[in-house]
């Protein structure tokens, strides 16, 4: 049988009356977004969660931001989600169509339970 988790966000299954569930792959893509959305002290019990890709995107698009973004996503990754996968790249780029005011984080990482390679897009606006 199929590993599932809860499917994120959070909430109930008409059919079950019970919380909604995701095949694992999905779910772990689910917590990489998560992690990149989330902006440390965002979250009470945990204030050192979260990565804080948003607050980026005040600052100029520029060769240096996407450096320091690919580093900030790489550890925050890593050590939030270092169990579930293992990364292998992190390619920062501006939004869809070059658009400036957007940040593109592509992320290829191998999902260490089944040992299969997948990918994560998310687009920060």
């Amino acid at each position: 049988m199929a590993r599932t988790d809860y499917a994120f966000p959070f909430r109930i299954d008409a059919a079950s009356n019970q919380g909604a569930q995701a095949p694992y792959a999905p779910h772990v893509d689910q917590m990489i977004r998560q992690v990149l959305l989330t902006s440390p002290g965002e979250r009470a019990d945990l204030p050192s969660f979260g990565c804080g890709l948003r607050q980026l995107l005040f600052a100029p698009n520029t060769d240096a931001l996407k450096a320091t973004t690919q580093l900030l996503v790489q550890s925050s990754l890593t050590r939030w989600l270092g169990s579930q996968i293992d990364l292998k790249s992190c390619k920062v780029q501006s939004g869809p169509g070059g658009d400036m005011s957007q940040i593109e984080v592509t992320i290829s990482y191998v999902l260490i339970e089944t040992q299969s390679l997948q990918q994560a897009k998310v687009v920060v606006m």
